[in-house]
């Protein structure tokens, strides 16, 4: 018998590079999604097949260790973390099938992870729990791809709901689910530049923060991780700090307190506040976090110059992918008829532009 499996990519509307500092994200889980069809075997081997790429299979009793630089690291880690955490898998005949761009920043890696660690869990007859599924699969991506992520992106798409945006606490795991307001979109534009997490940067970012919460320990000893200071006390602090991960801190304490004020702003339907909520996150995300890029900034310049813009910012790791926008629905195909003509103008290039649907995380879906 074969099952498939659909995990959705994510798009976030705010809160960058907050989730490994214990802070506060607002992701959608978008209508976009990674599907893994799986036939069980009869031993403990796991062969996938994904398009055009030649087919790969390992053991489940010797998957191996480490980054490979492969994209089968995914694979491997997510089955090693789960057998690891007590799940006795079968092995299976994968095909996977995916129309989340990879290295646009929508995820696309979670989205792999999940609905193949969902799928094993299945066809294993396991009882699955998706926040731990989205521990383990956060735990694969740090020890078998090298990236040392947050949690947001596996668990929005576990817990993914339609129609909603998630306050995701990524210190409790707490969710508060808010709805989208009727007559808005959420508008992705996808700049067509590639980024790439594990090549150093993403993890660099993460160590800047980690030696501003060593310094300011010093002064604010109940202090974890950046999530437990305030924008005063980091001011009051500044002198322990060096000029960069200052300005690393600076954005992630800010970017916290944006992303709590843009939730109250979505509650009470105060979009063109949000809108300025998310401006002032992508002019942190380029002038303190530094992961902006040209192309970037030029997406976002285009979007803000239409009518019916609320605001637009990067969205996922940086150094390239994706802006998102929150836009009026009437006014959504000429939006994306002017952000492709301003792009164009400004850096040659042709962005691939798409509203998008909150929608709900992994299930089973044959």
């Amino acid at each position: 018998m074969t099952f498939a499996y659909r995990a959705p990519g994510r798009v976030n509307l705010i809160g960058e590079h907050t989730d490994y500092n214990d802070g506060f994200v607002m992701p959608v889980a978008i209508d976009r999604a990674t599907t893994a069809t799986m036939t069980p075997r009869p031993d403990r081997t796991v062969v996938v097949q994904s398009g055009q790429a030649p087919s790969i299979a390992f053991d489940l009793d010797q998957p191996g260790s480490g980054p490979s630089g492969s994209w089968s690291d995914y694979l491997r880690g997510t089955a090693a973390i789960l057998e690891r955490r007590g799940h006795r898998l079968r092995g299976a005949d994968i095909a996977i099938t995916s129309d989340v761009p990879a290295g646009a920043g929508l995820s696309s890696s979670a989205a792999l992870e999940v609905s193949i660690g969902f799928g094993l869990l299945d066809l294993a007859g396991a009882p699955i729990d998706l926040t731990e599924l989205a521990l383990a699969c956060q735990q694969a991506e740090h020890e078998f791809v090298g990236t040392r992520c947050g949690i947001m992106d596996q668990f929005i798409a576990c817990h993914g709901r339609a129609g909603h945006a998630l306050l995701i606490d990524t210190r409790s795991l707490r969710i508060d689910a808010l709805p989208i307001p009727d007559g808005v979109r959420v508008l992705i534009c996808n700049s067509m530049t590639r980024h790439a997490h594990a090549s150093g940067e993403y993890n660099h970012r993460r160590s800047d923060c980690e030696s501003g919460v060593r310094s300011l320990q010093g002064a604010l000893p109940d202090v974890r991780a950046l999530r437990d200071v305030t924008s005063a006390q980091l001011e009051e602090s500044r002198a322990r700090l060096d000029a960069r991960v200052y300005r690393r801190c600076r954005h992630v304490v800010t970017e916290n307190e944006r992303v709590l004020h843009a939730a109250e702003a979505l509650t009470r339907g105060d979009l063109r506040a949000f809108g300025a909520l998310m401006d002032a996150s992508h002019a942190s995300m380029r002038d303190d976090y530094e992961i902006s890029t040209p192309s970037i900034d030029a997406l976002v310049d285009a979007a803000r110059a239409c009518h019916g813009v609320y605001g637009a910012r990067l969205t996922g790791g940086g150094f390239g992918g994706c802006v998102v926008a929150l836009v009026d629905a009437p006014a959504v195909a000429s939006v994306a008829e002017q952000i492709r003509g301003g792009y164009a103008t400004t850096t040659g290039r042709v962005a691939d532009i798409y509203p998008c649907a909150a929608s709900d995380g992994v299930r089973r879906i044959a």
